[in-house]
């Protein structure tokens, strides 16, 4: 009789991000108890630090090209050595920098080793919701939240990444909530980064007009996949003495369910 040989898990590396590291580590635990309880392995690189993209953000291209680097010095090898089958991230903005803006980084006529590598990681790098319903054909989660649930779509999530229906998807999942529609639900919160402090006026108008369509749904939560656009919407519905808060999708994923991932 031959052996069954128990089923190869993924392993997957874990980029943290600065602001789950620094302010959510709840974040993080909630998107490594999700991977594990849906069958990968998870692998958390120590020496991890910044994409690079606030600096991008704000046109300070060589001190960017620094973390990018030093993003690439972590993650690369565990792809290339096999280590790890895929990179997942709990925001959308940190996916889109790696996958999108290094290009613009790095250039193939200045910077060919970098560009190199930063190419191969382009295909196996994933947002957290992209990576559980592509990836490990996620459509069941076992998670509650009794009340109402709104979505909001975070703008590299939507814009630049194209991820709509799988968040949406591991939602309509959650028992014990009613999914209520959020006018406006693709329009910006008013954070984007450096531009809440370069133009606090017009983020701030911003934000209250989504704080306005949140109140009008009747929603207990909204769901978000990026914990800055989630710091900016819950300042403003606290400030606006509305009841309802900003949750990253992690964390209501991974609430009141059955957790021994074996």
């Amino acid at each position: 009789m031959s052996e069954t040989s128990e089923p190869v898990r993924p392993r997957v590396a874990l980029f943290v991000t600065c602001m789950v590291d620094a302010l959510y580590p709840g974040v993080g635990n909630a998107a490594v108890e999700l991977l594990e309880h849906h069958g990968a392995t998870v692998l958390i690189p120590e020496h991890q630090t910044c994409c690079g993209q606030p600096a991008f953000n704000n046109g300070y291209r060589d001190e960017a090209r620094r973390m990018a680097r030093h993003f690439l010095d972590v993650f690369t090898p565990l792809i290339e050595n096999g280590e790890v089958d895929a990179i997942v991230v709990p925001s959308g903005s940190c996916v889109a920098m790696v996958t999108r803006f290094y290009e613009i980084l790095f250039d193939e006529t200045k910077h060919p080793h970098d560009r190199r590598r930063a190419a191969s990681l382009e295909s196996v790098t994933f947002e957290l919701t992209q990576y559980l319903v592509d990836v490990l054909g996620v459509t069941t989660v076992d998670s509650r939240f009794p009340g109402h649930l709104t979505y909001h779509a975070c703008c590299h999530l939507l814009r630049e990444l194209g991820i709509d229906a799988q968040p949406r998807s591991l939602l309509a999942a959650v028992e014990g909530s009613e999914i209520v529609d959020l006018a406006g639900a693709d329009e910006c919160c008013g954070f984007g980064g450096l531009f809440a402090v370069k133009n606090s006026e017009l983020s701030t108008a911003m934000g209250r007009r989504k704080v306005r369509n949140i109140r009008e749904s009747g929603a207990d939560a909204v769901a978000v996949n990026d914990v800055s656009c989630m710091t900016h919407m819950n300042g403003l519905l606290e400030r606006e003495r509305c009841s309802c808060r900003a949750v990253h999708i992690a964390e209501l994923l991974n609430a009141g369910g059955d957790r021994d991932a074996g």
